[in-house]
């Protein structure tokens, strides 16, 4: 572990006692005022020393709070520190991808070490995007390439996850490897910070695929672009930004495949929202509503599936349920599909969907907004919840049959 990194995680506990402190200091001065405020003036002279007491004590479980993980964090970046990158072991790489999905935004913003930075991952290890890095990675790199990109809160390591018990899988292996066995894609995987907004890892992945197509092994001939729930936001938003910039890559993208993603938004996060914007209408309650608002720009974004700059670059972020999205075309000469399931059979999936995303968002078919996928280039499953997208048969069949199109 770098001492960068155990420095980041004192900031982290530091702030995560703040916020702490913040909620109960909020709850603690709502009651108060209401009850002094029913009692009246006869009650000042209470409310005065009551205030005073109280500010005392939040000011200092916040400098607490604030010195004491810092200072344990320096101590211990001075004995324990060593070379080797804190997020190359699964489970720990796991917890600061959630961490990332929740609050990535604000350590991203901070300079946090533990912010995840964009970039294609190896054995779990980021590869430098130049020739012979590149080629050191990919020895037997093909000029076709699969570009799988992950959801919130993941890292590529949600793609090798094994199909659920019970599933009759012939070949339990993850897309990627049977991909390159059965059609002659290379997989290349990606991690990123899913608190950011979808719009900015949209930029990220842009010029990710502009390095890494430039500096490949072999001319590029094919592209697929394989993203699961906030991946296909990603990609989408990729897509729309290396046209807008006149990007190669953009040429060469033949299939966009979109796994369960809230392309019309999710309705945990507008259910979130909703909530947020009641608590804060009653000053008991505005603690929580600040808690809640606290998550991240990327949680944010999934309200009603932003994915540019425009959608919320003028917006507040904790407006009541207003869609502000614009639609985003689809790239000229690439094929796009969609996966949608409900873990329940018709009309109990309709409403609730894998329990995160609903059919018709995956499937971009709302009242409002429609994304233009043709009539035959969806698939919708019932009986899985939205983890089994990552692998299972059914998904694989289609995928084979989708980018087997343009086999050679």
């Amino acid at each position: 572990m770098r001492a960068t990194e155990i420095k980041g995680l004192g900031e982290v506990a530091a702030e995560g006692v703040t916020v702490l402190r913040d909620v109960v200091q909020g709850l603690h001065t709502g009651i108060a005022s209401r009850v002094f405020t029913s009692v009246g003036p006869a009650a000042r002279p209470v409310e005065i020393i009551h205030d005073a007491i109280a500010q005392t004590v939040y000011a200092a479980v916040g400098m607490a709070g604030q010195r004491l993980p810092e200072a344990v964090g320096a101590v211990a970046a001075t004995r324990l520190q060593d070379d080797t990158p804190i997020d190359q072991t699964p489970a720990v790489a796991e917890a600061i991808a959630a961490l990332n999905g929740i609050y990535g935004d604000e350590l991203a913003a901070r300079g946090n070490a533990l912010a995840t930075t964009m970039a294609v991952r190896v054995g779990g290890r980021s590869v430098d995007l130049a020739p012979a890095p590149i080629a050191d990675a990919f020895p037997d790199a093909t000029n076709r390439i699969a570009v799988f990109v992950h959801g919130l809160c993941q890292t590529e390591t949600s793609w090798r996850r094994p199909p659920r018990p019970g599933v009759d899988a012939p070949d339990p292996r993850p897309y990627g490897a049977r991909l390159r066995d059965d059609l002659g894609f290379t997989p290349i995987d990606v991690r990123y910070n899913t608190g950011l907004h979808i719009s900015s890892n949209g930029h990220a992945l842009d010029e990710l695929l502009t390095s890494l197509t430039g500096a490949w092994p072999v001319p590029v001939t094919d592209i697929a672009l394989v993203g699961h729930s906030m991946g296909g936001l990603v990609v989408r938003s990729a897509c729309h930004y290396g046209s807008e910039n006149g990007r190669p890559w953009t040429g060469k993208v033949r299939q966009v495949v979109c796994l369960g993603s809230p392309h019309l938004g999710a309705d945990l996060e507008k259910s979130v929202n909703a909530a947020s914007w009641a608590l804060a209408r009653l000053r008991e309650t505005r603690a929580i509503a600040d808690f809640l608002n606290l998550r991240s720009d990327g949680i944010k974004d999934l309200r009603f599936g932003a994915c540019l700059d425009d959608d919320w670059g003028e917006a507040d972020p904790d407006e009541f349920l207003r869609d502000r999205c614009a639609e985003v075309p689809f790239l000229d000469g690439a094929s796009y599909h969609f996966v949608a399931t409900s873990a329940a059979p018709r009309p109990v999936g309709l409403v609730f969907g894998d329990h995160l995303v609903r059919p018709s968002s995956a499937a971009g078919r709302g009242r409002k907004r429609r994304l233009p996928f043709e009539e035959d280039n969806g698939l919708v499953l019932t009986g899985l919840h939205h983890f089994d997208l990552l692998n299972h048969p059914d998904v694989y069949d289609r995928l084979v049959h989708w980018l087997g199109v343009t086999a050679t």
